[in-house]
C-alpha cells in the first residue's frame, strides 16, 4: 500500500510540474506582430491604393501601371493593387490626396518633374519634404531637336548660329524641365537672346517646329521616335548624364560636348507622410526586386528613360539638390518671385 501511495505522489508531482510548464509557455509574449508576421517583420495587411497624379496615357501613368504589373507578376505585394488617376493642378490634386493619407501603409504614388515644380510655382499645399521617399527609379531626359532638313548637323554648328541670331525654342509648359534645359543651355553656351514658346500639347510643339514657326525644340525621346526614324527631326544633343543605348547611341550628351546641362525629370516612388520606417524599408526592398526584373529593363528601354536608381535617404538627397537647382533657375527666369 505504501508503495502505491509513493508512486501516486510521484505521478501527481510530474503532473503539477507539466501543468506549470504549460502555463508558463502560454504566458510568453508572441513574436507575431499586428500584421500576422513573426519576429516583427512587416507584412502589408490591406489592398494598395496607387495614386497617379495625372491622366491616363502620360509618362507618370505608364510608369505607375508598369510598376504595378511587375509587382503583381512577381507577387511582391500580398493584396490587390488599384491604380487611381487623381489628375488636376499639374499633380497638385493627386499628391495633395496622398499627403492627406498621413501614416497610411496602404497608399503610394509615383513622381515626375511636376512633383518639384508645382509646389515651387504655386501654393500646392505640399512640398517634396512632406512625403516619405522610397526610391528614384529613373530619369526622363530631353533631346534638343531641329528639323530633319536643317543645315545643322552638330550642336556646335547650331549654337554658333544661335549666338548670332535670336532663335525661338519650343517646349512643354512655362515652368517645366523643357524650359529649364533651354535656359541652362543658353547660359552655358553664351546665347545672348532667345525666345521660349510654351505649349500645352506635344503635338503642337512638333507641328510648329516642322512648319518653321520655331527653330528648335526640346522633347522626351519617347515622344518622337517615329519622326526621327522618318527623318523629319534631327536630335543634336541629349540632356542625360549618359547617352541612351540602342538606336540613339550616336547622339551625344550636352555634358560630353562641354555644356553642363542636366535637368532631369525624376521618376520615383513615394509614400504618404509619417509612415513607419518598417513600411518604407518594405517598399525599398520591393523596388530593389522590381529593378532586377527583365520587365523593368524592358520598360526603361521602350520608354527611352535613363535608369538612375537611388533608395531612401539617397533619394532624399537627390531631391534636395534637384529642388535647389530648379528653384534657382526658375527665379532667374522670373517664374518665381520673392
Amino acid at each position: 500500500m505504501k508503495r502505491f501511495i509513493v508512486l501516486f505522489s510521484i505521478c501527481m508531482l510530474f503532473a503539477v510540474l507539466a501543468a506549470c510548464s504549460g502555463s508558463s509557455k502560454t504566458s510568453e509574449p508572441s513574436n507575431t506582430n499586428a500584421n500576422g508576421s513573426e519576429s516583427g517583420e512587416y507584412v502589408p495587411s490591406k489592398p494598395l491604393d496607387w495614386t497617379i497624379a495625372f491622366g491616363p496615357g502620360g509618362g507618370n501613368d505608364v510608369m505607375a501601371r508598369s510598376l504595378i504589373a511587375i509587382i503583381e507578376q512577381y507577387e511582391l505585394y500580398p493584396h490587390p493593387i488599384t491604380p487611381n488617376n487623381r489628375e488636376g493642378g499639374s499633380g497638385a490634386t493627386g499628391w495633395g490626396y496622398l499627403k492627406n493619407q498621413a501614416g497610411s501603409d496602404s497608399d503610394i504614388s509615383t513622381t515626375s518633374g511636376s512633383f518639384i515644380t508645382t509646389p515651387l510655382v504655386s501654393d500646392a499645399g505640399f512640398t517634396y519634404k512632406d512625403f516619405t521617399h522610397v526610391a528614384l527609379m529613373a530619369t526622363d531626359d530631353l533631346f534638343l531637336l531641329v528639323r530633319g532638313d536643317s543645315e545643322f548637323d552638330t550642336l556646335e554648328e547650331f549654337l554658333d548660329h544661335a549666338r548670332e541670331n535670336r532663335l525661338t525654342f519650343g517646349g512643354m509648359g512655362v515652368a517645366n524641365t523643357d524650359r529649364m534645359v533651354i535656359a541652362k543651355l543658353a547660359e552655358e553656351a553664351g546665347i545672348p537672346q532667345y525666345e521660349y514658346s510654351p505649349y500645352d500639347e506635344q503635338g503642337l510643339v512638333l507641328a510648329d517646329l516642322l512648319s518653321g514657326t520655331t527653330d528648335a525644340i526640346v522633347s522626351n525621346p519617347g515622344d518622337v521616335p517615329g519622326q526621327i526614324a522618318a527623318g523629319e527631326l534631327k536630335a543634336l544633343a541629349f540632356s542625360g548624364k549618359m547617352r541612351l543605348p540602342g538606336e540613339y547611341a550616336e547622339i551625344p550628351t550636352f555634358i560630353e560636348l562641354g555644356y553642363d546641362v542636366n535637368i532631369s525629370m525624376p521618376r520615383g516612388v513615394i509614400l504618404p507622410p509619417d509612415v513607419p520606417e518598417e513600411v518604407r524599408e518594405y517598399w525599398i526592398e520591393t523596388m530593389k526586386k522590381v529593378a532586377e526584373t527583365p520587365e523593368w529593363k524592358d520598360y526603361i528601354h521602350k520608354n527611352y528613360l535613363t535608369e538612375y536608381i537611388l533608395y531612401g535617404d539617397d533619394f532624399t538627397a537627390y531631391l534636395d539638390e534637384t529642388v535647389q537647382t530648379f528653384e534657382e533657375i526658375l527665379r532667374e527666369l522670373g517664374v518665381i518671385e520673392d
